[in-house]
């Protein structure tokens, strides 16, 4: 997983590195736009968009769904006690060592059973 969210980060990082160097001043407003309108304006971000999404889609493949790709953020559905909630995953854990509930998000983990808490982030 951490090798997925790497190659993301990089992408991520290359667009927007290529952002700040095409856009204008008056181009404020590109900041706020979905990425498939910004790769519409800026057609050269488009190989950097489609490797993201092919990452993207290896990591809904696993299981997983991207929360934040600057974060490292990967959430996983399981079942704990009869209610659905999400294993929490961040960049750089060891392995998964917190979950969250549906509703809540990444500041709301608590840690797995037998996981010590000085291995959240």
């Amino acid at each position: 997983m951490e090798l997925l969210v790497r190659a993301m980060q990089v992408e991520a990082d290359a667009i927007r590195a290529r952002l700040r160097e095409v856009m204008r001043d008056d181009d404020a407003a590109v900041t706020a736009m979905p990425l498939s309108e910004v790769i519409e304006r800026f057609p050269e971000l488009k190989e950097n968009a489609e490797r993201m999404a092919e990452v993207a889609g290896q990591v809904e493949t696993l299981g997983g769904f991207l929360k934040d790709i600057d974060q490292g953020l990967i959430d996983f559905p399981h079942e704990i006690d009869d209610d659905v909630v999400f294993l929490c995953w961040q960049s750089g854990e060891p392995r998964i060592v917190a979950w969250h509930s549906v509703d809540s998000g990444f500041s709301e983990r608590r840690p797995l059973p037998g996981v010590d808490k000085p291995y959240l982030n």
